[in-house]
């Protein structure tokens, strides 16, 4: 269902998609002078930068909620709706359960007719089908700044519960999509990118992490999060950080998307890679001299990224075997050690 608007969507903002968020630093400064709430239902809160909370329903049943909503990163109302909805429902996926109901969150400009609104909720809507879940409402407001997402609970065991925090000393880490979303979408922004580099952008970005996600039944996963607005490097060091290790990345083994070197070597650089790298900046070591590009590619914000997993080895190799059914963008990146003196390493 595409629908073709006389406006171009990424006219109406200055950032988008993952790249509009708040930098870390400053997330993390408001978010910890603020006080904690106590319950013991709460299982997962903001307190370990996991993906969504959870809630102790009963011995066998915990929700997850999340939130997520953000500025177009394409032109096409109907695929800037599947985009933003693959996205919300990847945190589910990161945090391990299965998404169950939705509800939109929509702002919109009164200068665009309502057939672009109704193409975004329409992108949204089959998305959230295709996981498996339903929209049962939402909320709207007039905004100058055209801006859509979700928010999202699904359910899941206790037992089924993955966090960012439990990567073991031996693990390997899988990466499930390439990356370079951040610096692409600034490049079709400014009307640079080739057709084929913006194909395979915009299904990467669209791609639901759900088979990710159902290939780790069986598995042992020791911790997960989902690639988004802080970077590979963000995410990666959230998890060191919360499980007290080392997390090593091996640049040679990231798959990067067509282009994107080419473009962060012409300084096609979004804001938020600036934002990621200040908040990083002391957390992190190279062990070998990495050309700027490559380095920019890795705090590259990233929309809908992939899931970030730690697992053993063994592990490793069979969702890998099962995960060639649904994807050829898998890799292993890196392994976790003992705490060092950077919680990441990049080689």
């Amino acid at each position: 269902m595409e629908q073709k608007c006389s406006v171009r969507l990424t006219s109406l903002v200055k950032t988008s998609g993952c790249a509009a968020k708040i930098g870390p630093a400053v997330l993390h400064e408001v978010l910890g002078h603020l006080p904690k709430f106590e319950d013991p239902k709460l299982l997962v809160g903001f307190e370990g930068s996991d993906d969504a909370c959870v809630y102790q329903v009963s011995d066998e049943i915990v929700a997850i909620q999340t939130v997520d909503f953000f500025p177009p990163m394409v032109d096409d109302p109907y695929l800037f709706g599947q985009i933003a909805a693959a996205n919300a429902l990847s945190d589910i996926y990161a945090m391990g359960g299965n998404p169950a109901t939705a509800l939109n969150l929509l702002c919109f400009p009164a200068c665009l007719p309502h057939s672009v609104m109704e193409s975004i909720l329409a992108g949204g809507y089959d998305k959230v089908r295709e996981a498996g879940a339903v929209i049962a409402g939402g909320h709207t407001i007039s905004d100058p700044t055209p801006k859509y997402g979700l928010c999202v609970t699904g359910f899941a065991n206790p037992k089924e519960i993955l966090t960012n925090s439990g990567a073991k000393t031996g693990d390997v880490l899988v990466l499930t999509k390439p990356i370079g979303a951040g610096i692409l979408n600034t490049a079709a922004k400014a009307e640079l990118i080739e057709e084929p580099e913006r194909a395979i952008l915009q299904k990467v970005m669209s791609t639901l992490n759900r088979a990710a996600k159902e290939a780790c039944a069986g598995l042992q996963i020791h911790a997960c999060t989902d690639v988004t607005g802080f970077s590979l490097i963000g995410h990666a060091y959230e998890m060191a950080s919360g499980s007290n290790k080392t997390l090593s990345i091996h640049t040679e083994d990231i798959l990067l998307m067509d282009g994107v070197l080419e473009y962060a070597s012409m300084g096609i650089i979004p804001e938020g890679m600036y934002n990621n790298l200040e908040y990083l900046e002391g957390k992190y070591k190279t062990v070998r001299e990495l050309p700027q590009n490559l380095l920019d590619t890795l705090f590259d914000p990233q929309t809908s990224g992939g899931l970030l997993l730690a697992m053993p080895e063994a592990d490793a190799k069979e969702y890998l075997s099962r995960m060639q059914l649904h994807s050829d963008w898998v890799r292993i990146i890196g392994e976790v050690t003992a705490l060092q003196e950077t919680a990441i390493i990049i080689e």
